[in-house]
Formats: C-alpha cells, sequence, structure tokens
C-alpha cells in the first residue's frame, strides 16, 4: 500500500538509511489495538545509545515536527502516531485504509500480491521424483504438491521456473528386473498395468533370491550388459521406463501438473567420469577402503562417498553431476531440491562437495525437507499391502466428496457432481499437504479432511462459491455501481468487522513473499484461512444485498470480490482450482 511507502521514505529521511532497509522492518502489529503499521526501535538502540522506547519518541516528534509538504500530505491519512515498548504504532484512517486496500486488490485483478522481482532469474524446482517401475505412493505426493506449489509462487514472483522431474531410472535394482522379466514376466499385465507388473515381478525376485542367491549375481551381471550399452538389456529397461512414465503422467494430468524436464539419474550418468577427473584435479578424492571418498571435516559431515570399491557410483555422485550440467545449461539462480526429511545428511554432503570445488554462490543450491504421512486409524485401504498408493488416497477422497455433494443437492445433474467432487476430493487431499509446516507429519484423518467447517479445502472452497453466490444474486443496479466505486463510497467500510477483513486481505500478498523465501506454502495457507473465517463472520454480522444504503451496499460488494479473487489466488498457488457452486 502506498501510505506504507511514503512512511518509510520519512523514516528514511529521519535516519539517514536506505528506504529498503526502513521498509522491510515495517509490518502490521499483531493486535488492531496497536495499529495498522508498527516500526520497531530496537536494532537502533545500538546506534543512537538510547533505548528502543526514547528512539521511537524521538521519530514521533521528527513526525510532528516535520514541515515538508510530502509530510504534511501524509499526516492527513494517519489518525494519530504512539509510541510503545520500543515500537513506533501509526494507525491509518479507517475510510484511507479501505479505499487503498481495495484499490489496490482492483489493480491486482485476479493474482493479488504478485510481483516481478524474479524478473531475468531461473529458479529450479526438482520435485515428485517417482522410481521407475515402482508405485507413485503418497510420499510422492508429499513431494508432488509441496514441489507444485513452491514453483507456483516462483512464479508469482515474476521468476523463470523450471519444473524437474528427477527420475529414479537408475541403479542395480534395473538388474533385478530385466533378470525378473526374462523369468516371469506377462507382456499382457504390462501393457495394461505396468506398476503393478513390474511391482510383482520385483516383490518376486526377492523372495525366490531368498533360496536361490545366485539370482543376486545375474542382476549384477545384467545391470553390468546395460552400463555397458547391450541392446537387450537397454531395450527392456526403456520399455520399462516408457510404461512407467506412461502411468505417472496419467496422475499428473489428473493433478494438472507438467513438468519441463523429466531426466533422470540415467542421463547424469555418462557425466560422472568428468566430475570424478575434476575432483582428482582438485585433489579431492581420499581413498577410503578401497573406496573413494571427499573429506567433509571442515563441515561438520562424513566423509561424502564418490565411488564404491568397485568402482560403481551411488546417487551423490550423480546428484553431484547434476548440479554442474543445470547450472551450464540454465544458469539457475537457484536450484531447489523438493526431498524427504531423510535425505537432509546427502544433500548437506553434495552441495558441501560442490562448494569445496569451487561451485560459485554454493547456497543457491536448496534442500527443501518435507516429513511423513500417517492415517489416524493406522489402516487405509490400498492395492499393493502395506504401500500407500497416491490414486488410492484421490479416488477415496473424490468418493466421499460424492456422497456429500449428492447428499446435499438431490437435484444436481450427475455429471456437474462428478466434475465438482473430483475438484473438491482432490483439492482436499492436495490442502491437507500444505496446511502445516512441511517438516511436520502428516496425520490424515477423512473428518479433517472433509470437514466442510473446519480447517480444510472445502471449507475454503466453499468461501468462494459463498462469494460468487453474492454476485450473482446482486440486482444490476448494485452491479453497475460497485463498477464505478467512488472512492469516497470504498471509505464507508469503516466498522470493526470491515476493518478485520480488510487488512487480513492486504497480509496477503505478504504472506506469499514469506512463503516463497522460506519455501513454506503453509505460512500462505494460514492466511487464506484467516481471510476465509474472517469474511465468513463478518458475512453473518453484515447485510451486503440488504445493507443499509446502496452505497454502503455496494462497497461491501467490492470487498466481497476482493475476498474471492484473493482466496481463489492462494488456492490457485496450492494448486487448488476453485468451483462456482457446492
Amino acid at each position: 500500500m502506498r501510505i506504507v511507502n511514503d512512511i518509510a521514505v520519512a523514516l528514511a529521511t529521519y535516519l539517514e538509511e536506505d528506504i529498503a532497509d526502513v521498509a522491510i522492518s515495517l509490518s502490521p502489529p499483531p493486535r488492531p489495538e496497536m495499529g495498522d503499521v508498527a516500526f520497531p526501535c530496537f536494532r537502533l538502540a545500538k546506534r543512537f545509545r538510547k533505548s528502543p522506547q526514547d528512539i521511537a519518541n524521538d521519530l514521533k516528534i521528527c513526525f510532528e515536527t516535520d514541515e515538508r509538504d510530502e509530510t504534511a500530505e501524509l499526516l492527513t491519512k494517519i489518525e494519530r502516531i504512539e509510541t510503545v515498548s520500543g515500537y513506533l504504532n501509526f494507525f491509518i484512517k479507517r475510510d484511507y485504509l479501505a479505499l487503498s486496500i481495495l484499490r489496490e486488490s482492483m489493480e491486482g485483478g485476479d493474482r493479488p500480491g504478485a510481483s516481478r522481482e524474479g524478473e531475468g532469474k531461473t529458479v529450479i524446482v526438482e520435485y515428485s521424483s517417482p522410481n521407475i517401475a515402482k508405485p507413485f505412493h503418497v510420499g510422492h505426493g508429499f513431494s508432488t504438491f509441496l514441489g507444485e506449489s513452491i514453483a507456483n509462487l516462483y512464479e508469482y514472483g515474476g521468476y523463470d521456473v523450471e519444473r524437474f522431474n528427477h527420475l529414479g531410472d537408475y541403479g542395480t535394482q534395473f538388474g533385478k528386473l530385466i533378470v525378473a522379466w526374462k523369468l516371469w514376466g506377462d507382456p499382457n499385465a504390462l501393457e495394461t498395468s505396468p506398476i503393478e507388473e513390474l511391482t510383482r515381478i520385483y516383490v518376486k525376485f526377492h523372495e525366490v533370491a531368498e533360496v536361490e542367491p545366485v539370482l543376486e549375481d545375474d542382476a549384477r551381471a545384467a545391470f553390468g550388459r546395460l552400463e555397458q550399452g547391450g541392446k537387450e538389456e537397454f531395450a527392456l529397461w526403456k520399455h520399462f521406463r516408457d510404461v512407467s512414465l506412461m502411468e505417472f503422467n496419467r496422475i499428473y494430468d489428473r493433478l494438472g501438473i507438467r513438468f519441463d524436464n523429466t531426466n533422470g539419474e540415467s542421463f547424469y550418468s555418462p557425466m560422472i567420469p568428468a566430475v570424478v577427473d575434476e575432483l582428482k584435479a582438485k585433489d579431492l578424492l581420499v581413498e577410503s577402503e578401497g573406496a573413494q571418498v571427499v573429506d567433509l571435516e571442515e563441515f561438520n559431515l562424513n566423509p561424502c562417498l564418490i565411488l564404491k570399491s568397485d568402482g560403481s557410483t551411488i546417487y551423490a555422485s550423480r546428484d553431484i553431476a547434476s548440479i554442474l550440467y543445470r547450472k551450464r545449461a540454465y544458469d539457475f539462480d537457484r536450484n531447489i531440491y523438493v526431498v524427504g526429511i531423510p535425505q537432509k545428511n546427502h544433500f548437506n554432503q553434495v552441495f558441501a562437495v560442490v562448494e569445496k570445488m569451487g561451485f560459485p554462490y554454493p547456497e543457491s543450491n536448496i534442500h527443501v525437507a518435507f516429513g511423513t504421512v500417517k492415517f489416524a486409524d493406522g489402516a487405509f485401504s490400498t492395492r499393493t499391502g502395506n504401500v500407500i498408493i497416491l490414486e488410492d488416497l484421490l479416488n477415496t477422497s473424490v468418493a466421499k466428496t460424492r456422497a456429500i455433494i449428492e447428499t446435499n443437492n438431490p437435484t444436481m445433474e450427475s455429471s456437474e457432481i462428478d466434475e465438482i467432487a473430483e475438484r473438491i476430493g482432490v483439492g482436499a487431499v492436495r490442502y491437507t499437504f500444505l496446511r502445516n509446516g512441511r517438516e511436520r507429519d502428516i496425520v490424515f484423518s477423512w473428518e479433517d479432511v472433509l470437514d466442510f467447517d473446519g480447517e480444510s479445502a472445502p471449507y475454503l472452497l466453499y468461501t468462494v462459491t459463498r462469494c460468487a453466490s453474492i454476485e450473482r444474486k446482486a440486482p444490476d443496479r448494485l452491479l453497475e455501481r460497485a463498477e464505478r466505486i467512488s472512492d469516497d463510497e470504498l471509505g464507508l467500510l469503516v466498522s470493526d468487522d470491515e476493518q478485520e477483513l480488510l487488512k487480513e486481505v492486504w497480509r496477503f500478498p505478504q504472506s506469499v513473499a514469506t512463503a516463497r523465501e522460506s519455501h513454506e506454502p503453509s505460512i500462505m495457507m494460514r492466511q487464506v484461512m484467516t481471510i476465509a473465517r474472517c469474511f465468513n463472520a463478518f458475512y453473518h454480522n453484515a447485510q451486503i444485498l440488504r445493507a443499509e444504503s446502496e452505497a454502503l451496499g455496494a462497497a461491501r460488494l467490492v470487498l466481497s470480490r476482493a475476498v474471492g479473487r484473493t482466496i481463489s489466488a492462494g488456492l490457485r498457488i496450492a494448486g487448488i482450482e476453485p468451483v462456482e457452486k457446492m
């Protein structure tokens, strides 16, 4: 809002500081009675050799005695300035606050708070990353939903985002699959249910290998031939990869997710010799029990294994190669890995190795960790035993949602119910993965996930439909007045409920920026939920279409539109598409 910038300019003048440094310190106080904008003075105590409270008092006097025209104009928009416990608190006049927030919202349109801060900068976000020939389970779902939301947050900030799906398509397990396929594979089953068939033969390999250990030797030999470019082995590996990708893409299509790059481990494997040569040239490789490692003692980390004693490579080798390749190919500003908490040590080691190699700005490589998924009742129906298939979770959510909608809307067309249930059911699952801090474990409870009155996607979606319903029911005269609303009319929104709701809408852009910088979509999701709660309280306490005057009704309709746009924007960043009715 313009007035915040004006306050920052004035403070910067008094303090002889950069405007940006002052602006970053300005924020809404935690409680309305403390004002609308607060400036903490604690960091200035050492510089001025005064208490924060005395500094705040001095700054207040600066505002009150400043005779410049721009300061006089600024003070016409401020009700009062107070100092409390080292804070300088500004109380903005309610009518000006209302018209400023709503004009800003109207200017932002469907993308409130979107910025161009990242213009000209490329960000790579690697997420999802399922393993070829293995089920797409809820753990991949966590990475997928979290990664997509982070990618959307960066795009919202004007960054050029490259979405990477680093497929697990290499390693000794493919030797096992090749052997298992030759012994027990069913071509028809592979075409109809590829993941199930590949999982079946993989499981059978391990069962049989318990009594016939020679199979392990056969598998190592098969993988060796694959590494050497064996035609039969390569053809099988490629077919397994292709049919698995077809299955994964069906899920991605359902979720509305697309990737710019699906290079898996196999893509980076040929680059490892060059990495090893560079490590040797920089005298970073150390022999340890026949293996080649990079010592990371100065980082308080265990040595990073680069080559095993038999000369074979591991994940770390390929990840190092991928970082170097991505920097060459994309010159990224940030290279983000959305991978579970158990891989923290792995990425710490990989990032430390590239730093020792002289990689520029090593801090641009970022591991965004996340927790695990649990179920409140300890059980969940799934097709593959203990592995929770993401698609089963989505289907269950959609089915439960459909039953609720059908009960509440007995006259709605079946096709319409199907479409709404799909959006709400899938959205409900996505929201559950994003609503809390990402490193917290998720405890899945259908009562919470599909609670239309609780902290859930259905509640947020219902709020959006409520805003849409108000718009549909509004008479033409009120709609026309809202379209040409004046500043004086917007300034009518001065009640406590209206002001509280306005301020929550105002806080959305900052929640987006904070969520992006911390890679924590839950910050934005909590703000969206706060807006929804605040709006519904306002809706129950105030008349919109039957307000005391037509001017006030038009202003409240504009506020309702701002709420609908803002919540919808937050939902879309989370990958959840709003619905018109429920």
